[in-house]
Formats: C-alpha cells, structure tokens, sequence
C-alpha cells in the first residue's frame, strides 16, 4: 500500500506531467530528483491506477488491426486506411494517398524503385506529391497489356512516378503476355528486354498491385488476356489472384498453368527477394488473393482499406 505522502507526490508528479504538459526533465529540476526517478514515478502512478490513459481517436481501431496483420503475416509494416460509406473511386483514392505518402517518407538509400501495374498502383501515382530525387531511377516490373487502358499499364506509371519525382526512368516494350514460351524466349533475351528485366530483379523497393481474375471488373478480362476457358481453368488449378500478372493459389505457390510461363516481367522468386516489397491493395473482393500473397511471404508492407484489412483477419 502507498503511504499518503507517496500518493501526493505520484499525483503531484502525474499532474504535472499530464495536465500541465511539463517534461520528465522538467519536472525532475522542479522537485530535485533525477529524470529517472520521475519515469518511475510516473509508471506507479498508471500501476496503482492514479493515472489511466486513453485514446480518444477513430485512428486507434485502424492502429490495432494494423498491429494484427504485422504480428499474423511477419509484416514490417501495416498501414489501414480508414474508408467509410464512399465510392470504390474514393477507397482506391485513400489507400493511394496513404501508399504515396509512405513512399515519399522511406526513401532514403533508395536508388530504385520498381512498379507493376494497375488502378490502386495508378491512385497511388496520381497522389505522389511532386519532389526531387534525382538520384532514383524507376523501373516498371512486368510488360504492357495492349492498347487498352494503357493508362494503368507499369510503363505508363514508371514514367509517371519519374516525372513527379524528377527521376530517371527504364521502359519495357514487350507485352506482360506472350502467346507462346517459344516467343517469349526470344523477346526476353534481346539485350533492351534483357537490361530492363535485370534492373527490375535488383531495385531497392517494389511497390505490386494484386489482382482477383474472378472479379467481374477484370482488368485481364477487360484488356482480352484471359477468356472464359482461361478462368475455368484457373478455377481448377486453384488460382486464386495474381501478382505482376502471375497466378497464385491459397498458399502463395504458383500456379501450374501455362499462363505463368508466359509472362514477361520478374518472377514470383524474385520479387520475394526484393528488399522491400509495398503492396497496395483495395476492395475486399481481393481477399483470397491478399491472403494468398500474404501466405507466399511476397509483401513486406501492406497498404489497404480497413474494411479488406479486417475481412482477412477473420
């Protein structure tokens, strides 16, 4: 039991501390002691519970579930993007804030970045603040997808991010798929293939989006690359979403289909052995393939709205 002296001061210490905003220094000059002694004091104070502390914000619900999906999938980093009552558009928009935001603020040593395709990776250049980094060069990470939607393909958002950041920028001039492993062979050994396909295998960050084929939106489907036949079979081999364009089931393994051995970009291998590998990911129709990534240890940082966040933590 504390005496009612050591009550007096844990309180005098606490109001202090709390209710006038003085700091641990501070405070130990105005009493005489050590800053050490004052953290110990402050500590009883919450012990004996003279002091209870609370978090009067709608953020710390968000906090927590991004502390369940750091500690459940071995994450570095978990950011939850509050989405209430809003348009798809808008929860794209958000989680894209929150991913340029992110990137904008851990580029240091960075000398690459990588860029797969798609529309949150296209919210997330759309919201990238204009900066100087000179230094970086961007690289996309898989080829393009036809004349369609050309707006969303890594190409087109290399160019975009190395436009807002002042940096320099690679191009890869092959389709994302190839209609035969014959074919793609030899597009993947010319030397300009080549050197794109190498930078992309060695850049500092990856930021890849992750796809649902079974989606009705599609954007496979929309741009042609995958048929009705296509998803039948994806169905049967277990597919259950892709990352850069390859197909992944429940546990992270590649699929057994054709399909992954004609893509061109890096590999599944390779981009798990990325340094840091961002993924930014909206809509809770893409939970079984975020699972499937998370499974197949691919992300490093995830970025997504909370009401996907919490579907994949039931």
């Amino acid at each position: 039991m504390l005496s009612w002296e050591e009550r007096r001061q844990l309180v005098k210490t606490a109001n202090l501390y709390y209710i006038e905003g003085m700091t641990q220094e501070q405070i130990a000059k105005k009493v005489g002691v050590s800053r050490p002694v004052i953290s110990k004091q402050l500590q009883k104070a919450k012990e004996y519970g003279i002091v209870e502390v609370f978090i009067k914000d709608e953020s710390l619900h968000t906090v927590e579930i991004e502390k369940q999906l750091e500690e459940k999938f071995q994450l570095k980093d978990a950011i939850v993007v509050p989405v209430t009552g809003g348009s798809p558009e808008l929860s794209k928009k958000a989680v894209g804030q929150a991913a340029a935001n992110y990137v904008s603020k851990n580029l240091k040593g960075v000398e690459k970045i990588g860029i797969s395709w798609g529309t949150t990776l296209a919210a997330f250049v759309q919201e990238y603040p204009y900066q100087k980094n000179e230094k970086i060069k961007v690289i996309p990470l898989v080829g393009g997808m036809g004349s369609k939607q050309v707006d969303i393909h890594a190409n087109q958002l290399a160019y975009e991010l190395a436009k807002k950041m002042h940096a320099a920028c690679s191009y890869l001039y092959v389709p994302a798929v190839i209609d035969s492993e014959e074919l793609k062979e030899r597009l993947v050994s010319m030397n300009d293939v080549k050197s794109v396909l190498e930078e992309g295998r060695s850049v500092d960050i990856a930021l890849v989006g992750i796809g649902n084929p079974y989606q009705p939106n599609s954007i496979l489907k929309e741009v042609g690359y995958l048929k009705e036949k296509d998803i039948e079979e994806f169905r049967n081999a277990g597919a259950v979403g892709d990352i850069s364009s390859r197909f992944i089931n429940r546990n992270g393994n590649p699929i057994e289909h054709s399909i992954n051995e004609k893509v061109i970009g890096i590999t599944l291998e390779e981009i798990a052995e990325i340094n840091l590998v961002i993924g930014v990911v909206e809509g809770i129709g893409k939970k079984d393939s975020i699972l499937g990534a998370l499974n197949g240890g691919y992300l490093d940082v995830l970025i997504i709205d909370e009401e996907t966040a919490s579907s994949i933590l039931c």
